[in-house]
């Protein structure tokens, strides 16, 4: 009984994780491939140690995700059309993109990804809906 009572206790000291973050990409070239959405919850995470992801078959036009149960807080995401759906960002020769891609807030990197700061978005206890732009 005593393990019960102990069980009930530790999971009522659980943090509730109820914030959705509805995520809504904008200007998808084609039906082809998928919509990939990373997730980062730190400027040390970001852009490379995701703490979570989502996909989403693409859709010419908009494509709607959400990332479930996320606890309050600060958080910045990267996303990009994988139209060839080989599951990662494709780059030329030098590094740039070839697939379509964008930063929470829209934000924009000088010589590559933009600073956690510049992309951060506030996710409150009741969620957050968020829209960006691929370029």
């Amino acid at each position: 009984m005593s393990k019960l009572i102990l069980a009930v206790l530790f999971a009522a000291a659980l943090p509730a994780y109820a914030a959705d973050l509805t995520i809504r990409v904008a200007d998808v070239a084609s039906n082809d491939g998928q919509v990939m959405v990373a997730v980062f919850d730190s400027a040390d995470a970001f852009p490379t140690k995701p703490m979570r992801a989502v996909v989403a078959p693409a859709h010419n036009g908009e494509v709607q995700l959400t990332v479930a149960d996320l606890p309050a807080g600060d958080y910045a995401f990267a996303v990009f059309h994988d139209a060839n759906g080989n599951g990662k960002l494709d780059r030329n020769g030098v590094g740039m993109p070839t697939e379509d891609y964008a930063f929470s807030n829209n934000a924009l990197g000088k010589h590559g990804a933009p600073g956690f700061d510049a992309a951060r978005i506030q996710v409150p206890a009741n969620g957050a809906t968020a829209t960006v732009n691929l370029r």
